[in-house]
């Protein structure tokens, strides 16, 4: 790596004054350094470094401002740097400032930065109290249901980054809020074909909301007129999103009214996936097993005898085990989702 005489002398290329051939060699070396965990590692430790190339955003240069960009793609990617992005070089101010501008041209990299920063819970709590107090949720999400919003970006990964925000209480309760109707305006991105990603973060988003109580009734179920989900990854959230639904005995009454068990056996005879597969059959043990006894309605809220859940893990949670059929699908509902919402 560089000695410190040398990123004096790399740091002094950065500078706003700099000729633009000398600045685009020097953010072009650095782009090549963040491309590995070792270059990441050594950018962590020269946080002057990293907060000069985040003001070369703002830089006349499309290609000096899209390398940056690229770098910071590149460094939101990984955890050890997230504090130094966010408390060091305070990125989020800007990039919340810049994502609302209707014509900013590197809309869909600072989605992409986003959705990383918010794949793990520390920073994410750290982005969702500066989103409400630059922008809020409302914003977001009216920028998210907008198409066209922006003219030079798709905004794609608002979906991912609204799926992550999902794993904090304080987002879910704002998506759920039944005077808002926000879930009602995404349940449209869920059959939206021109992009696997943004629909894939829409039903992560659906997925993760279903942890908490009082679900409308449009999270129950999805239109019947619709096609079979093509992507075998968010088959299978759609799945885990059912079977969370069948954690409470009015859940598990609604999907049984809807005829979601039928539906299911003819989506299982189609079905090639073995993970999708697999997680079809544990939908499908819940909504055919019997009711449990009083008090034991929510199946989330369910105790486990220690050794009758080691045995449940060691057959993958399939249930084989002879008249434990109710304890699995406890057991079901805990190992798929692990008893936390998830990012994407």
């Amino acid at each position: 790596m560089l000695s410190d005489s040398e990123v004096a002398e790399l740091l002094s290329f950065l500078t706003p004054s700099t000729r633009p051939d000398v600045k685009g060699q020097a953010t072009e070396y650095i782009l090549g350094l963040s491309g590995n965990r070792d270059g990441c590692r050594f950018l962590h430790s020269k946080p002057d470094l990293i907060a000069a190339l985040f003001a070369l955003t703002s830089d006349p240069s499309i290609a000096i401002v899209k390398d940056c960009y690229h770098i910071f793609i590149n460094l939101s990617a990984d955890e050890t740097l997230h504090q130094v992005l966010v408390k060091d070089v305070k990125v989020l101010p800007v990039l919340f400032k810049n994502l609302l501008d209707p014509e900013y041209p590197f809309s869909d990299q600072i989605c992409t930065i986003l959705s990383n920063l918010t794949r793990h819970e520390k920073t994410c709590k750290t982005l969702f109290k500066v989103l409400q107090e630059d922008v809020g949720m409302a914003q977001l999400v009216q920028i998210f249901c907008t198409e066209g919003y922006n003219k030079n970006a798709k905004l794609h990964y608002l979906g991912p980054l609204l799926s992550n925000l999902t794993q904090l209480p304080e987002a879910r309760n704002y998506l759920m809020d039944k005077d808002r109707c926000v879930v009602q305006r995404l349940l449209p991105f869920t059959q939206y074909q021109s992009s696997v990603v943004r629909r894939g973060g829409v039903i992560g988003t659906l997925r993760n909301c279903c942890f908490d109580h009082g679900l409308p009734v449009d999270l129950q179920y999805l239109p019947e007129d619709k096609k079979r989900e093509e992507d075998p990854d968010i088959r299978k959230m759609l799945l885990e999103t059912l079977l969370l639904l069948t954690a409470t005995k009015a859940g598990r009454q609604t999907l049984k009214e809807k005829n979601v068990y039928p539906i299911m056996r003819e989506f299982h005879r189609w079905e090639k996936d073995a993970h999708v597969t697999a997680a079809c059959e544990k939908l499908v043990q819940v909504l055919i097993g019997d009711e449990p006894e009083e008090g034991m309605e929510n199946l989330m809220e369910v105790e486990i005898p220690q050794d009758v859940e080691e045995k449940l893990k060691e057959d993958s949670g399939r249930a084989k085990i002879e008249n434990y059929s109710f304890t699995a699908s406890v057991m079901n509902l805990k190992l798929i989702l692990l008893i936390k919402p998830q990012r994407t």
